[in-house]
């Protein structure tokens, strides 16, 4: 099963709920209502779903619609058209490209970053990885595992290190080495903690003495069965450090997935990648028309 097809499986809820308006051709209030409710349980939010029917009623009207199948069309283009995306680059000037990977605890931050470790090694990029998470052995311990396996190299200190130290001499042993790419992960302790904050920036304003211009990328790993509640982790890393971009894991496991558009719209943010399984293949360039295809099918 492709990428996709994990992501429609997982979603079958959702498209199932709101394929039932199948045939329906009178754009009346119960039309409409279907569509709200279908958005809402994907949680994409009650606003943003207003929204986007207020913009479905507006193009209806304006462009004289009137088969069911062409808004339901319509509908998922409005969708897709409002997931800005950005790819990481194919060139990773000035080396090395310093991407600080963040997020909560148990949103996969540490297994993200190895799946990336293995593409970017795979497209024959040299890698360095920085166990900047010193709290956790187990994440030290792992991220080990990753680098080992991907022939990357691999920074740490003891447990309970300065983490901005770790970044820092992560970054020192990325030049030395030549690499083109350095991945720092981090802890993930609540996100409501304000030392967790203090010690994120700190690690940017380390990284940045050494070099003024890192960390290329700030990522924030969000775990798609946490549903609105992503929401606020996103404003508060976004509020702190000024995130680039998004991975959102665990999509497999959801019946809902719409968080990718209420994060997109409010925040912003480009979605980076999307995890969609356990294998090492299963974290995937996100593709907007292929995410709201796998959500909500088609009318036939």
């Amino acid at each position: 099963m492709n990428v996709f097809g994990k992501l429609k499986e997982g979603l079958n809820k959702t498209r199932s709920q709101i394929a039932t308006i199948v045939g329906k051709a009178v754009f009346d209030d119960s039309f409409y209502d279907t569509i709200e409710e279908a958005l809402i349980s994907a949680d994409i939010g009650m606003d943003l779903s207003l929204e986007i029917i207020d913009e479905m009623k507006d193009a209806i009207a304006r462009q004289g619609i009137t088969d069911a199948k062409e808004a339901y069309d319509l509908m998922k283009k409005i969708i897709a058209d409002s997931l800005h995306v950005v790819q990481f680059p194919d060139e990773f000037p000035p080396k090395p490209w310093t991407v600080l990977v963040v997020g909560v605890n148990g949103v996969g931050k540490t297994t993200t970053i190895g799946k990336l470790c293995h593409e970017y090694t795979r497209e024959g990029k040299d890698v360095v990885l920085g166990a900047a998470d010193t709290f956790r052995a187990g994440a030290v311990e792992q991220l080990r595992i990753w680098a080992q396996r991907n022939n990357a190299g691999f920074v740490s200190q003891d447990i309970g290190a300065d983490p901005a130290s770790v970044a820092f001499d992560a970054l020192e042993a990325a030049q030395s080495r030549g690499s083109d790419v350095l991945l720092l992960d981090t802890a993930g302790r609540l996100h409501t903690k304000a030392n967790l904050m203090n010690e994120l920036q700190k690690i940017v304003r380390v990284l940045r003495r050494k070099a003024a211009h890192v960390p290329n990328e700030i990522l924030l790993v969000i775990d798609a069965t946490t549903g609105q509640n992503a929401l606020r982790q996103a404003r508060v890393f976004n509020d702190a450090l000024g995130l680039t971009g998004l991975i959102i894991t665990k999509l497999d496991g959801t019946a809902k997935g719409g968080i990718a558009v209420a994060l997109t719209k409010e925040l912003n943010i480009p979605i980076r990648k999307i995890g969609v399984g356990e294998g090492i293949e299963d974290l995937q360039d996100f593709d907007p028309q292929a995410y709201v295809d796998a959500m909500f099918g088609d009318i036939k």
